[in-house]
């Protein structure tokens, strides 16, 4: 239980030691205008902090201050660490990384996606990789997916019910899901559903993903055992979820940035208090946090008119008491963990300084070097021992994709000659390839309504971890794919033998090293490139990763071949190498 509640005997004796003053705080707070969320209402008082936790909040100091450090909080408004319930750790940037942007904006605290460390690590290991996040000074818990939200070739060896179970069992997985295959379990797959008995068992949530799913859908999941859900795209769809007992967290993402019109709707339909409901990013793509995380979202919140405590909420209590953490953190109160954000007013929610665990990762502005890291090495690098050759490249298939909007593809025939070395510029068709990164496999088709103007761009950042290739030219393909091989994994454009920008990507081939800031200013070249080329939607680097979802309709290409999602079908299988 060393994340859930990490002091020992020996801690709370301290603890209750400071109280009496036989010991001193080693923080105190004095002065301070503070949330206290079991009243909600604005506070003025002193926090006492000993090591990472508080011990006491009230209008009282200690006797003992002796080398105490004491910071006053005059005219300064306190609240709550914010947390992120809804983390997908791996959009080009790894956990490590966005956490510690995230910290600068008071993002302190993350729920995140484990799917990226089941398909890069070997499946006994993942489990203990993410183990070392707990000695972190920012707090992180962990999801147990329950599918693979693609049709990959060892899906059966991958989700095990021994292997579910022991995530499960885990004190820092607080949920099973997102649930992808909802379908597969309305449709009577009894395994899913003893795995959600089990998440409600080790009283765990179970996140759905349920976008455009009616009222008789929800209701079914939540008698399944779903608790929440975050895909709803209007009031309506969030009013529905709220009527029917499910938790509802409001999604503000780079490809569904609905914030602002989901509270609108709502509060249009009168709904009286936002105590039910949860704020997310839903794992957006790096250039998006250019403006902050959570901090972000409760601007959005109190700028739509939202009660400034609901809106705080609504990224702090609401979240910690929904996923039964409320006895450690997301709140300002005795006992909890010292993580808080000192702001200059109550409707500024960026924080001047910024207090985890009780260490400063910001102070006064000043952002406190991180020294802990994982061990990367403990993820098996991107080894390309294999060479893409001129017979792989063959295009042949009768059907391709064509994208709708960023994530949204259809089937449709294609007519064009693919037998040719380079499709013409005008048309708005690319080959498209989807290759094993071990090389034993490959699918070969067109994609229509990606660029028109661009020779390649690879890439080994895709939902399965395998190789997509992507443009005009199959000799840049070929290029794109050296590159990457080179780099041990990552993004590359090319256009007539010149790779234009790359984007190194060397965790498993999906993560990049670099902190947050230089993978922003990659990502948004990348963005920069591909739309002087013709890519007219907004958000490449998902449509790369969604390319292979199988939870998103209409057609996908995957480990198994082309996969048409509504008829849970494979069009055409993949081709042995």
């Amino acid at each position: 239980m060393e994340q859930r509640f990490p002091w020992k005997i020996e801690h709370l004796r301290e603890h209750t030691a400071v109280l009496d003053g036989s010991l001193a705080p080693t923080k105190l707070l004095i002065n301070a205008t503070y949330l206290n969320s079991s009243l909600k209402m604005w506070k003025k008082g002193h926090i006492w902090i000993y090591c990472n936790r508080i011990v006491y909040v009230g209008d009282k100091l200690p006797e003992n201050t002796k080398n105490t450090e004491i910071t006053d909080l005059t005219d300064k408004w306190v609240v709550p660490g914010y947390i992120e319930p809804h983390v997908h750790p791996f959009q080009l940037y790894n956990p490590q990384s966005f956490a510690e942007y995230a910290s600068q904006s008071g993002t302190t605290t993350f729920i995140s996606d484990n799917l990226m460390m089941l398909l890069l690590n070997n499946k006994k290991k993942a489990l203990p990789f993410i183990q070392q996040f707990k000695k972190s000074s920012l707090s992180f818990y962990w999801w147990a997916r329950l599918d693979a939200q693609t049709e990959i070739s060892n899906e059966q060896e991958l989700f095990t019910n021994g292997e579910i179970r022991q995530w499960l069992a885990d004190p820092s997985v607080l949920l099973a899901g997102e649930l992808t295959s909802w379908p597969k379990l309305a449709d009577g797959d009894d395994m899913i559903l003893s795995w959600m008995q089990e998440a409600r068992i080790q009283y765990k949530r179970v996140e759905g993903h349920l976008p455009g799913a009616s009222e008789k859908t929800i209701a079914k999941m939540t008698l399944l055992g779903v608790t929440g859900d975050h895909e709803a795209m209007t009031g309506d769809e969030a009013w529905t979820r709220l009527e029917q007992g499910l938790a509802v967290t409001l999604r503000h993402s780079s490809i569904r940035p609905d914030l602002p019109k989901l509270i609108q709707e709502l509060k249009e339909k009168g709904l009286q208090s936002f105590d039910s409901l949860m704020m997310t990013t839903d794992g957006s793509t790096p250039s998006f946090y250019r403006d902050g995380v959570m901090d972000r979202l409760i601007q959005i919140a109190l700028d739509s008119g939202v009660d400034p405590i609901e809106a705080y909420h609504m990224a702090t209590y609401s979240i910690a008491k929904y996923y039964r953490l409320e006895f450690m953190q997301g709140m300002i109160a005795t006992g909890r963990q010292a993580t808080l954000n000192v702001l200059s007013s109550a409707d500024c929610p960026t924080p001047e300084s910024v207090l985890s665990k009780g260490q400063w990762v910001k102070k006064e502005g000043e952002r406190t070097p991180f020294i802990e890291q994982p061990d990367w090495s403990l993820i098996p690098p991107l080894e390309l021992e294999w060479e893409l050759t001129d017979e792989d490249l063959q295009f042949s298939m009768p059907f391709g994709i064509e994208m709708v909007n960023n994530v949204i593809t259809k089937p449709y025939s294609i007519n064009s000659d693919t037998s040719v070395d380079e499709l013409h510029r005008e048309s708005d068709e690319s080959f498209l390839m989807l290759i094993d990164r071990n090389g034993k496999w490959k699918i070969c088709t067109v994609i229509k309504g990606f660029v028109q103007n661009l020779g390649a761009i690879g890439s080994s950042f895709s939902n399965t971890g395998d190789l997509l290739f992507i443009g005009k030219s199959k000799k840049d393909i070929q290029t794109a794919f050296s590159r990457i091989q080179n780099l041990q994994g990552g993004i590359v454009l090319v256009d007539k033998g010149e790779v234009l920008h790359e984007i190194p990507l060397t965790i498993g081939g999906i993560m990049s090293r670099e902190p947050m800031e230089i993978v922003m200013n990659a990502e948004e070249t990348l963005r920069e490139i591909v739309r002087e080329r013709g890519y007219s939607h907004g958000d490449p680097v998902y449509t790369l990763l969604f390319l292979s979802s199988t939870h998103l309709p209409y057609v996908r290409i995957t480990q198994k071949g082309l996969y048409d999602v509504k008829k849970k079908t494979v069009l055409f299988p993949t081709i042995m190498r």
